[in-house]
């Protein structure tokens, strides 16, 4: 039990694309498969399957939090929601409580954007068995499916709209991230440097550059998402 709520990273190292990264990418793709092909099941249990995801993402990230401070890690360069997951969970939170569809088009957005790219590159340094392991991909793939239970499930629309909507939230979130990482000298969303782990970021140019053609790569990712939905529109 120690050594799976230590601070001790040198225990349980990362790997990218190791067996236990493979097998979460596997139960990723596996959970997703069914919420589609289970949607009509999953209607029926609607409120039950909503508090699980709720509390489920609350308590892993709470408890992410207590793990910090109780280890004297918490940090407030690192640990403050101006992550695009982290902000991307708590709009999850928001959404299982509100059903707002305003905030689903952030969550179908943001999240599954984020949290398909954290999960297949993660900026973790802890691997499996450590609780950081699995909260850090538990929390992700809950993100996106509860963007997918929304869509499978409850018929939520995804629009055009809401994908400018998306991408003007996302750059006001950047901006304020961007103030926090001066105050802070934090590296929220990725805006002062690159992650310290090998991710797609390796690959799009040196610093400053490489925001701009994020930003660029962020519109492509949303019309992407967008597609399916192109010719359907509001008469869902």
């Amino acid at each position: 039990m120690p050594h799976f709520f230590g601070h001790d990273y040198e225990l349980f190292p990362f790997q990218l694309f190791s067996f236990s990264h493979l097998i979460m990418l596997f139960l990723f793709i596996f959970g997703s498969i069914l919420i589609v092909m289970l949607h009509t099941t999953l209607k029926k249990y609607e409120k039950v399957f909503k508090t699980i995801l709720f509390v489920s993402l609350f308590l892993f990230e709470t408890l992410y939090h207590v793990w910090l401070y109780v280890g004297g890690q918490w940090n407030i360069a690192f640990a403050l929601p101006l992550h695009l997951c982290s902000i991307s969970l708590l709009l999850c939170l928001i959404l299982l409580l509100s059903n707002s569809k305003l905030v689903f088009q952030f969550v179908y957005f943001l999240g599954l954007a984020g949290a398909m790219q954290a999960l297949v590159t993660p900026e973790l340094f802890v691997g499996f068995p450590h609780f950081r392991f699995f909260q850090f991909f538990i929390t992700h793939i809950l993100i996106i499916w509860v963007g997918l239970f929304f869509v499978f499930v409850n018929g939520y629309v995804v629009t055009k709209r809401g994908m400018w909507q998306s991408f003007a939230f996302l750059n006001a979130v950047a901006v304020i991230a961007f103030i926090a990482n001066i105050a802070t000298e934090g590296n929220y969303m990725f805006l002062a440097h690159k992650p310290e782990n090998p991710s797609l970021l390796d690959f799009l140019g040196p610093y400053p550059f490489y925001i701009l053609v994020l930003e660029c790569i962020a519109l492509v990712l949303f019309f992407l998402l967008y597609l399916p939905w192109i010719g359907r529109g509001e008469r869902k």
